[in-house]
């Protein structure tokens, strides 16, 4: 053989793989631009439902004003978690640049290696005090205290019963659980009677809602919950993030606020809000529930410990609320003052007396739309729209802090009437 043939037929093989290869790529990249133009496709969708969420850029700390980048000037900010004013309290900042210097940026890694430092111990006992609970187990965020609470808590003998508006993190921590799935109606405690009367054969069964419901503001029926829960023999569950440090007469939650503190049994709750509003989330509840769950928590065993700075924060927020509660009593005037003028001037509020204010809007569309206007008067609001709440259900949420000044609030109802006589909302 030539060396030329000897030469084409070594390249025979080589060529034949450079071809494979080739046709490999271009399905790869036929692959990608399939589902480019499905992401595209469903992304446009979006927009033109009016449902999509632009976020805006705050180029200040979190408070009653912002700034906000593309408008001049200081924003009034009403569109916030941080219903007490503590997420640039002087106190509670300077504990977490304390802690940042005391203790480091971070832990770079899980608890039980070598992430958990006395301070993290510390807060568990100081939120365990708070609540009035045996014991407390800190998450990286309450979606993650709600993704790890039932798998553990609940097997395939056990029966959950679950309000069917209950917050996306406690559905998402269901459906990992291996026990019978119950939903009952909205706050209605005819249908959960008759839900436990289905799982009365169950082992264990476990009432789950929220103890205020976000999007609507309204507060849990926890008397009559907790009354159905011992005449079935049932423990009950209750998301405790849009109560904790304001509701009730030392702000210890709607447990408190509802006189049901001691009938209550499993209370997860969050630091990213009313508490310091940095991150973070936990259960209080039976410590050797807290106790398993450390054993056997997945968000718990396979995530970060919760960073020096954010517990120094929540620390010291939880302390200035177990020392007085003049903070969680000055919200309640504020928030009425909101709610009467808003009523009187012609809008739908939803909910109760809760800081919490959705000003019903119906439309998506008109939601976004209004918000973008109350910015040009200088009001920072969002439409809320589907899928965080029903279609045909878009709303603005209000939400009142106690930083807010009444003069704040008379603002804010002024923009509102203004936009609301634009679009027809308000005559």
């Amino acid at each position: 053989m030539s060396v030329g043939n000897a030469a084409r037929s070594l390249l025979k093989p080589v060529r034949g793989v450079l071809r494979s290869a080739d046709t490999v790529l271009k399905r790869s990249y036929v692959a990608v631009a399939e589902a480019r133009a499905v992401l595209e496709h469903e992304l446009e969708s979006i927009r033109a439902a009016g449902t999509w969420k632009a976020e805006r850029i705050i180029t200040s700390k979190q408070g009653p004003q912002i700034n906000v980048d593309g408008s001049s000037g200081s924003i009034l900010n009403f569109c916030a978690n941080n219903y007490l004013g503590l997420s640039s309290h002087p106190e509670v900042v300077q504990a977490g640049i304390d802690s940042l210097r005391a203790y480091g940026a971070g832990l770079s890694s899980v608890r039980f290696i070598c992430g958990t430092q006395d301070l993290h111990k510390h807060l568990e006992k100081k939120l365990a005090e708070f609540h009035e609970r045996e014991d407390c187990i800190l998450y990286a965020s309450c979606f993650d205290a709600n993704a790890g609470l039932f798998e553990v808590l609940l097997g395939p003998d056990d029966a959950v019963l679950s309000d069917e508006l209950n917050h996306a993190s406690i559905i998402d921590g269901i459906r990992l659980c291996r026990a019978k799935r119950l939903r009952y109606k909205h706050m209605d405690l005819h249908d959960l009677e008759h839900r436990l009367k289905e799982a009365q054969s169950s082992r264990m069964r476990l009432i789950v809602t929220d103890g205020v419901f976000s999007m609507d503001g309204d507060v849990a029926p926890l008397q009559g919950i907790c009354d159905l829960a011992e005449q079935y023999g049932a423990m009950v569950f209750i998301d405790e993030c849009h109560a904790t440090g304001f509701l009730g007469a030392r702000g210890r939650g709607t447990d408190e606020l509802l006189g049901v503190m001691d009938r209550v049994h499993i209370v997860n709750s969050t630091l990213g809000k009313a508490l310091g509003g940095a991150a973070g989330g936990y259960t209080v509840g039976p410590k050797p529930l807290i106790d398993l769950l450390r054993q056997r928590s997945r968000p718990y065993l396979f995530s970060n410990a919760l960073p020096p700075p954010v517990v120094g924060c929540a620390t010291r927020a939880v302390e200035l609320l177990l020392a007085s509660n003049e903070i969680a009593q000055s919200m309640t005037a504020k928030t009425m003052r909101f709610r009467n003028k808003m009523t009187q001037a012609g809008f739908t509020i939803a909910g109760s007396a809760h800081p919490i204010c959705p000003v019903m809007l119906g439309d998506a569309r008109l939601a976004s739309d209004i918000a973008d206007d109350m910015l040009k008067h200088g009001i920072y609001v969002i439409g809320f729209s589907y899928p965080v709440v029903p279609r045909g259900k878009a709303r603005i949420r209000v939400q009142i802090s106690a930083a807010h000044t009444d003069e704040d609030i008379d603002r804010c109802v002024d923009a509102f009437i203004q936009t609301g006589r634009k679009h027809g909302v308000v005559s």
